[in-house]
């Protein structure tokens, strides 16, 4: 709802006289707080039902976080705009006053449903034990404060297993949007604790035959934030890896100039491949498939293998 609303401001500013209406949509991502995120089988958890409501014409345009929807388009449907990308980092809200991943405890218990944070946290730190959490992030920021974490065995809450979450990870995008960026102990650097691709940025979806609803959408969108955000999307797209891979892209734009950090590893951080590549705008496609083709020459193809093995002997 508090992205909707940046969306409808943004709107209002070009059509003061817009009426809009909210239609709230229950996605499986709000319904099922229990699933580990990466123990998913399909993608769009948060997002199919929303775009199913959009395609039976039950609303006119549909807002997502843009690094939640799945980079396979949906027949039928475009993002007519990119918008009010201002910070695509990760945050981390700690119970005691830190400024630093080097100041949790020893062991400390890091709060994270995502591989991506995981790796890069075991890498930085090998002792961190990162530990799945749900919820929204008010509901995560009360689990903090009360000394939850989760147990996946027993796919409930369980209050007292140790001293709870030392610490949790959010995009900081999120927490900012809700006005509670008090509680941010620091931000990480996005070049060096690498974000999901497109993280922070707004996505707006109309129907592909809606023509008049898509140009109306189109006037918002960030041509910047679109460029960077496709080259992110494209890197998960040439490596084909899912959304359930430890994966992470960051693309920057100076002038007419592209730069793309991106990562993949292993689910313990110890095979961590990282690549770097910088080059006109212009080329933002062919340069996010290239740095996508790096890592997968060097060691990324075997890391995917792996991981889709150790997926098919849990799921078997």
């Amino acid at each position: 709802m508090a992205q909707t609303n940046i969306v409808v401001s943004a709107l209002k500013e070009q059509y003061p006289d817009m009426e809009v209406n909210f239609k709230c949509v229950t996605t499986a991502g709000d319904s099922d707080s229990q699933t580990v995120l990466w123990d998913l089988k399909e993608s769009g958890f948060f997002t199919s039902k929303v775009e199913e409501a959009l395609l039976a014409g039950e609303a006119d345009f549909a807002v997502h976080s843009f690094k939640d929807l799945p980079t396979k388009e949906r027949q039928g449907l475009t993002i007519a705009a990119v918008c009010d990308r201002q910070f695509a980092e990760d945050c981390l809200i700690a119970r005691n006053n830190i400024s630093s991943i080097n100041q949790l405890p020893k062991s400390a218990k890091v709060g994270t449903s995502s591989l991506r944070r995981a790796a890069q946290l075991r890498h930085l730190r090998p002792d961190i034990e990162p530990t799945p959490i749900r919820g929204n992030v008010t509901t995560r920021l009360k689990k903090l404060e009360e000394g939850k974490s989760f147990d996946p065995a027993q796919a409930r809450p369980e209050q007292g297993r140790g001293d709870g979450f030392d610490a949790i990870i959010l995009a900081r995008a999120g927490v900012e949007r809700l006005g509670l960026v008090d509680k941010i102990s620091f931000c990480f650097e996005p070049n060096q604790f690498i974000p999901a691709p497109a993280q922070g940025a707004l996505a707006v979806q109309t129907r592909s035959d809606d023509s008049t609803t898509t140009r109306l959408i189109a006037t918002i969108d960030d041509k910047k934030a679109r460029i960077v955000c496709s080259a992110e999307r494209q890197v998960l797209t040439t490596m084909q890896c899912g959304c359930h891979a430890p994966v992470g892209a960051f693309a920057e734009c100076v002038d007419n100039n592209l730069r793309i950090v991106a990562f993949i590893s292993d689910l313990q951080g110890e095979v961590f491949i990282r690549r770097e590549i910088s080059g006109p705008t212009s080329q933002a496609t062919t340069l996010a498939e290239q740095i996508a083709n790096e890592i997968l020459k060097a060691g990324g193809n075997k890391i995917l293998k792996e991981l889709d093995k150790n997926q098919e002997q849990k799921d078997g």
